[in-house]
């Protein structure tokens, strides 16, 4: 390979929240004496980043002003080839595209136009851990719509359940996740065309987070806005930061088609004065979003599917009673212990306490609406996931 996806580097006192928040409040505990730490939990990846990236952001950084600044047409261009090319779209122009200080305040700002505080929005469970806290605290209520398993064992939208809460609740906003997170389920054409068919028929709006998209391991991402039924009534939100690695320089953005959904929700944005762009992540993104970006997201692709099926069959193999359904898209697995529990007497509060004893610092499933479940990274080097795995065999899925 031609970029580095097998250095172990040490990331203590780089202000990594992913090691340096081991043993606080809420976060996973520190391994016990004789293991070093495993980050598997927070979805951020333990690979460089592409390398065009920190030249750019050191060639930017020499210019020693940072003032105020505005986007040029560089920064709209690299979206637009970035999006024709990895997704097919067409049509894609400058004033659809936004800044975000983030996908969750993007959602909140949407949500913000679409549905009034106190009022009931759309999900599907097991639902990511970052939606159910930012709209709670925003004062929304929460419907979940369970997703199912089907005969291969591959998560699927229960459509009627999801008709059934859209017209007994007046359900006007739909947060969707494509790809979907925690889960790893890329969506396929058809299952979006049904989504639509509900939008129009209850009038709902969506708020689709598609920050995953770059990372798919098999099948192709499918825009929600690439939907003739979906294009006017979405909003779209995207960003670098899972691709790249670059959640700590805060930067994504939304594409919104419909001008007068566009209006409103940047406006919604505007409010705190908060919701501005950063000079870095700007350049960060152009440089991300290039040929060379693209080369390297190819290798990473490459390295998580391997890392993916490594975990898949390791699990099927040696942790009887542990299901997994392989994900499609992202990084991230969703184990079910239940069976494993049932079987062994032993609890799921148990099981995550032997795994992050032995340094493999995996997060409790439960705040995902997964309730015997375990979320794990496995954006590592593919030693580290082996040793990981070893670990687990050892000392946790043992009795």
């Amino acid at each position: 390979m031609k970029y580095d996806f097998t250095s172990v580097i040490d990331r203590m006192g780089k202000d990594a929240l992913a090691v340096e928040a081991l043993g606080q409040p809420g976060f996973p505990a520190r391994p016990r004496e004789g293991f070093d730490a495993i980050p598997m939990w927070v979805a951020d990846m333990n690979f460089p980043t592409c390398p065009a990236i920190p030249a750019a952001l050191k060639a930017r950084a020499d210019h020693a002003l940072y003032g105020y600044f505005q986007a040029p047409e560089k920064y709209y261009r690299s979206i637009i080839n970035w999006q024709r090319a990895r997704n097919g779209v067409r049509g894609l122009e400058a004033k659809h595209i936004g800044f975000e200080n983030g996908v969750l305040g993007g959602v909140l700002s949407a949500l913000s136009v679409l549905c009034p505080r106190g009022g009931e929005v759309l999900l599907h469970s097991p639902t990511y851990i970052g939606f159910t806290s930012s709209l709670e605290n925003a004062g929304y209520h929460l419907v979940h719509s369970p997703l199912v398993k089907d005969e291969k064992g591959i998560w699927r939208m229960d459509l009627a359940d999801m008709e059934e809460k859209l017209a007994k609740k007046n359900i006007h906003a739909f947060v969707f996740c494509s790809p979907h997170n925690p889960t790893g389920r890329v969506w396929e054409r058809w299952e979006i065309e049904a989504v639509a068919a509900l939008c129009e028929k209850y009038d709902v709006y969506l708020v689709s987070d598609e920050i995953w998209s770059d990372i798919i391991l098999a099948g192709r991402h499918i825009p929600t806005q690439s939907i003739p039924a979906l294009r006017q009534r979405t909003v779209a939100l995207y960003a670098p930061s899972k691709t790249f690695n670059l959640a700590g320089l805060v930067g994504s953005y939304h594409v919104i088609y419909n001008d007068r959904l566009r209006h409103l929700v940047r406006k919604a944005g505007s409010v705190s004065h908060y919701n501005n762009g950063n000079v870095l992540s700007m350049h960060a993104l152009m440089a991300g979003y290039s040929c060379e970006g693209a080369l390297w997201v190819e290798e990473l692709r490459q390295v998580i599917r391997e890392n993916v099926d490594f975990a898949c069959d390791f699990i099927a193999e040696h942790f009887p009673g542990v299901t997994v359904s392989r994900p499609q898209g992202t990084y991230m697995l969703f184990l079910d212990c239940t069976a494993w529990c049932e079987r062994s007497g032993v609890t799921i509060d148990e099981v995550i306490r032997r795994g992050w004893d032995v340094g493999v610092a995996w997060q409790d499933g439960r705040p995902f609406h997964g309730p015997c479940h375990i979320r794990m990274n496995l954006a590592l080097p593919t030693a580290r996931v082996e040793e990981a795995f070893r670990r687990l065999k050892e000392y946790v899925f043992h009795s």
